[in-house]
């Protein structure tokens, strides 16, 4: 696949450090900046043939296959017209857009105009991540009650994601997308996610938007999603999954405690992204942009564009995800359950809230058993006819 790159700031170099990090047939062949200083420098830093200050020109280049988007939010509705009317297959970073109405232009552009829009959310590409949806997906958590995410770091690298009017919010649009599609992922694509109640506030910053948030976001079938950001965190980078189930329960710490320990003097340099220090007691990252997802998520983005399907997270889902926030600001703001607004729905539609019932015999369900600590067994059962709840004592096997 040849590959151009719109824009060359920090997840631009994320991205062709993946690209570029290891033999493979795929290959970066123009960075489009707005700044020809900054254009030609990326290009020289990552051996890219070509360079352009001019977006047509560069969607227009004979050698381009497929055009990844890391532009500034309020540039990505703009990239994306250009890149439909080009009919090139497009690569957006997330969140597609800064409200679902920018994201709902951006899918219908590429459905109508028969390219893949594919979503690049890298956290849903991670290998721990994707090791657990694949348990779930097998059964071994039952049925998925609860799924919890959580990104929290000392802020955004890059001078634009502060200010409200171009990044579409704060902390919420920007680690909140990833939170809401790992818990969406985690609880099934096809149940419909249907309110949203949302606490979120600026304590530190002197900025217009939310540093911190807390959200719960409720599904059709009864499982609620939670997501937890802050642009306050100190410590370097918290990224952490929880997932409760009828069988089961799944704990990831992606970043912060990877088992990698050092302490150094601070003599080093960059230790691992938002790292706030590189003195005394640090946790870096063994292969960042694989951790990160980066690698596995450009194989399926590339894979898909041969195979001719869509990408595991395409632009629908980015879709969804930005129809979530924007559910989640006006809750916010009115402080009340407030309803998510879906003009374009592809799953499951009116499922119903399960709530499955484990008979122990003919006259009781099981509520819980339990092993004591002197071997004995309880069991907590409820009469079927009358509702009474008793328990009962099983004598350990001496």
């Amino acid at each position: 696949m040849k590959i151009a790159i719109l824009g060359s700031g920090f997840i631009a170099r994320f991205y062709a450090d993946s690209l570029l990090g290891q033999r493979r047939k795929d290959t970066v062949m123009l960075v489009y900046s707005r700044t020809e200083e900054r254009a030609k420098t990326f290009a020289s830093d990552y051996n890219i043939p070509h360079y352009s200050t001019n977006l047509e020109e560069a969607l227009s280049h004979p050698d381009v296959d497929v055009v990844i988007i890391a532009l500034s939010n309020d540039l990505h509705l703009q990239a994306v017209q250009a890149c439909a009317k080009a009919q090139k297959h497009i690569l957006c970073t997330k969140p597609l857009g800064r409200t679902a109405a920018e994201a709902k232009q951006m899918l219908q552009l590429v459905d109508e105009a028969g390219i893949m829009g594919g979503y690049l959310e890298d956290l849903c590409y991670s290998p721990k991540f994707l090791k657990s949806l694949q348990s779930i997906k097998n059964g071994s958590l039952g049925r998925i009650l609860w799924a919890k995410s959580r990104e929290a770091h000392p802020g955004p690298h890059s001078n634009w994601f502060w200010n409200k009017e171009l990044s579409g919010g704060g902390a919420i649009v920007d680690l909140g997308c990833h939170c809401i599609e790992i818990a969406r992922n985690y609880i099934g694509k096809n149940v419909k996610p249907v309110e949203v109640m949302c606490w979120a506030a600026t304590q530190v910053h002197p900025i217009e938007a939310e540093d911190n948030a807390i959200g719960l976001v409720k599904y059709e079938n009864g499982a609620i999603g939670q997501f937890e950001v802050s642009w306050c965190f100190r410590g370097g980078m918290d990224l952490r999954d929880e997932v409760q189930g009828t069988e089961g329960s799944i704990w990831i710490n992606n970043f912060l405690r990877t088992g990698f320990e050092m302490f150094s003097s601070g003599k080093g340099g960059y230790v691992a992204e938002k790292a706030e220090t590189s003195n005394g007691w640090l946790f870096p990252v063994g292969d960042e942009v694989h951790e990160l997802g980066y690698t596995n998520m450009f194989t399926d983005m590339f894979d898909a564009i041969e195979q001719g399907r869509q990408p595991q997270e395409n632009f629908y889902d980015g879709y969804i995800v930005n129809a979530v926030i924007d559910a989640a600001y006006a809750s916010a703001k009115s402080g009340r359950w407030e309803k998510i607004q879906l003009d374009v729905w592809r799953g499951e539609e009116e499922i119903t809230q399960a709530t499955l019932l484990t008979s122990f015999d003919d006259h009781h369900y099981l509520i819980k058993d339990e092993i004591l600590p002197s071997g004995a067994k309880v069991l907590i059962l409820k009469d079927k006819v009358s509702g009474e709840i008793s328990r009962k004592t099983i004598a350990a096997n001496i």
